[in-house]
């Protein structure tokens, strides 16, 4: 399987050292033998080589700063604008994985497109795509022949899309609910241990949990792009962000905090859809919930269903190797339909 990858951030990484490691077991056991034979980032240099790349100095050249770094070999193409890329690299699968623009979505969806056009199939981490033109790509993907998925777009590599849409397959969902921002899930955790907002932020901003302007986490707006897909991915939702009623966290205050817990309940940031819509806000949960116990950085998501009654699914929801590998079991998905 020859793959382009557009972005080579902390997820195009931790998918390529997935690969590093395991390239012998996904070829013995799932038939799957992967060629990176393109990749295109926004500041550190493009290549492009169509016999497949070298994965071991793909990632010293990365780590150095620039894919500059990455010896010369025949055949290789290096710095080619990332159209003419997606054009010539001959690739079955176009992974894309660049920064998330969730105003407009761009340029990555008119890089899905353009892949869908060349007659590859598309898997994406990056929210924005799908969260604004999920009917479009949708749509591009059927008249392609081809597969649109995008695992990592909710809750890393834990398999939230999967399991609704395939591991249950004939019940219905008539909600999802869940904590899908793990920024949030570590400050509320910290603001009940007694800990103020401002210090709960400074100490998730040193971590790396949140962006140095946090609104997009803080205000909901994340967890309502990833409310999006789930509307749109299980009801068919033809949904937008501004339809959703979103607030975040930065209305609690430490004493809401404390004032749940001595009632025996306890904040979550929740992300809710049904077919009729859906929102995302600070709610107060009974102990007894399976998302009140939900700690730290976890995401967590309960689906709704006719057979089971609520099925709740508990994973990380961001991570290098854990957003890695939702590109991986989108490829081995890929795999398998090609196989059946």
């Amino acid at each position: 399987m020859k793959v382009a990858l557009i972005g080579f951030g902390t997820v195009g990484q931790g998918f390529v050292e997935i690969l590093q490691e395991k390239h012998a077991s996904l070829a013995e056991k799932y038939g799957l033998t992967v060629e990176i034979v393109a990749v295109a980032t926004h500041s550190r240099g493009s290549l492009m080589q169509p016999d497949g790349l070298d994965i071991d100095a793909l990632l010293d050249a990365i780590g150095k700063g620039h894919l500059r770094h990455y010896p010369h070999r025949e055949g290789l193409v290096r710095d080619v604008v990332t159209e003419t890329l997606i054009d010539q690299c001959g690739a079955d699968v176009l992974l894309e994985a660049s920064w998330t623009n969730l105003q407009t979505g761009q340029p990555a969806t008119d890089y899905c497109l353009r892949g869908f056009q060349n007659g590859q199939h598309v898997v994406l981490a990056n929210k924005g795509p799908v969260a604004l033109h999920y009917q479009q790509l949708a749509q591009a993907a059927k008249a392609a022949g081809k597969a649109l998925r995008y695992e990592g777009t909710v809750m890393a590599g834990t398999p939230s899309l999967a399991l609704a849409k395939e591991a249950l397959a004939g019940c219905t969902i008539s909600a999802a609910k869940g904590i899908l921002n793990g920024s949030t899930n570590y400050m509320l955790t910290e603001m009940e241990r007694g800990i103020d907002y401002e210090t709960v932020m400074d100490d998730a901003k040193a971590k790396g949990y949140l962006e140095a302007d946090p609104t997009a986490d803080v205000g909901g707006w994340d967890a309502a792009s990833k409310a999006v897909i789930l509307a749109r991915s299980l009801f068919g939702a033809n949904i937008t962000i501004d339809d959703l009623d979103v607030s975040g966290i930065d209305v609690i205050s430490s004493g809401d905090i404390a004032a749940a817990k001595a009632a025996g309940e306890r904040y979550k940031l929740i992300a809710e859809v049904t077919p009729a819509g859906g929102s995302v806000k600070a709610v107060r949960l009974p102990l007894a919930d399976p998302l009140a116990g939900v700690a730290g950085t976890t995401n967590a998501i309960t689906f709704e269903t006719d057979l089971l009654g609520p099925v709740t699914l508990v994973g990380a929801g961001a991570g290098r190797r854990e957003t890695g590998f939702a590109l991986l079991a989108d490829l081995l998905a890929i795999q398998r339909q090609k196989v059946t």
